[in-house]
């Protein structure tokens, strides 16, 4: 079940991204990109549409998947 981003209060929204920012694991580009920049580019592709918020009742966890 997809849950809106705007649904949810924006602590627990920034609380959320960062845990997905942070279970991606290590940064192994040509730069290093610092995690408050990563929790943006997640919160810019939520409001553009190109990511959801989505919820598994039978795994009773949260996921950030892209809209794909």
């Amino acid at each position: 079940m997809n849950i809106p981003w705007e649904q949810i209060d924006p602590d627990t929204l920034d609380n959320l991204i960062k845990e997905f920012v942070l279970r991606e694991g290590t940064d192994y580009g040509e730069h290093e990109i610092p995690v408050d920049e990563k929790v943006e580019q997640v919160k810019q592709q939520l409001k553009s549409g190109k990511a959801v918020i989505v919820y598994s009742e039978l795994h009773e966890s949260i996921d950030i998947q892209q809209k794909n």
